[in-house]
């Protein structure tokens, strides 16, 4: 391996450490499911429609939870998205197909309760494979208008064999049934798909597998350079590649390729 990938790959990997444990210290205080924001005020005539941006819904990954997204909510936040919101699924779940009908029911109680027809969703890791699969699979597509994906195992992580013993490890897993039903036609899908890829993620395994590549899709791959996994709802480049993402709009092309919002190398 060249030194400068040894490098690379060393303070990549010092990041993650220092990450974790901030993130241990933080996890606590993101057990609990968060106090859902205020229902806006009654628009001053029948006619008026919502106010403000779309909300965005945070998807945490596999034995995490919304802790992970403090930094990332927060840039969301000063950027003018006044209505971010985080889902915790059970650490008991053991179908990510129930994670992802827990996440349409909530779904469509936010946009009963802001008046918005669409949201916009964030999934880190298996959450942008729960997100992905409400979309494709439950009809999802007519109220996600962008769907982020940070390190999401599209084609199958082979990361960790031991851990196979957990249900929705083996749903991530490469040649799996819901990985099968994800790649299945899904003609007419509407919603826009970004997918974050680094090519320093050891959980990524290949780290091809956090590119989506569906014929039927609306998608845009972002390659990220120099940090891991823990690194992709933390880093500051990547929370300014999201939010150009979430704003870029109808921006896109079906089977697009590499490049588009915060790509490149990442100090």
């Amino acid at each position: 391996m060249e030194l400068a990938k040894v490098t690379a790959l060393m303070k990549a990997t010092a990041l993650e450490i220092a990450i974790l444990t901030g993130h241990l210290v933080l996890y606590p205080s993101g057990i609990v499911a968060e106090r859902l924001a205020p229902a806006p005020s009654s628009p001053a005539s029948p006619s008026a429609g919502p106010t403000g941006r779309r909300p965005v819904v945070l998807l945490h990954g596999f034995v995490d939870n919304r802790s992970v997204f403090v930094l990332l909510r927060r840039s969301l936040a000063r950027s003018g998205r006044d209505c971010v919101e985080s889902l915790n699924y059970s650490p008991l779940t053991c179908d990510l197909r129930a994670a992802a009908e827990l996440l349409g029911r909530r779904v469509e109680e936010i946009r009963a309760r802001t008046g918005h027809a669409e949201v916009d969703i964030v999934g880190h890791s298996l959450g942008g494979l729960i997100a992905r699969y409400y979309v494709q699979r439950l009809g999802g597509d007519s109220r996600v208008r962008t769907l982020v994906m940070l390190g999401t195992p599209h084609s199958g992580t082979t990361v960790a064999p031991l851990a196979d013993a957990h249900p929705l490890v083996r749903q991530m897993r490469p040649g799996s049934e819901v990985l099968r039903e994800l790649a299945a036609p899904s003609p007419g899908c509407r919603t826009r798909f970004v997918s974050f890829w680094s090519d320093l993620d050891q959980v990524m395994v290949p780290v091809e597998t956090a590119r989506l590549d569906h014929p039927d899709l609306l998608v845009h791959n972002v390659r990220v350079s120099g940090i891991g996994h823990l690194a992709l709802p933390v880093h500051p480049t990547v929370a300014a590649g999201v939010r150009e993402a979430l704003d870029a709009g109808g921006a896109g092309v079906p089977g697009a390729r590499e490049e588009g919002p915060g790509a490149g190398a990442v100090a």
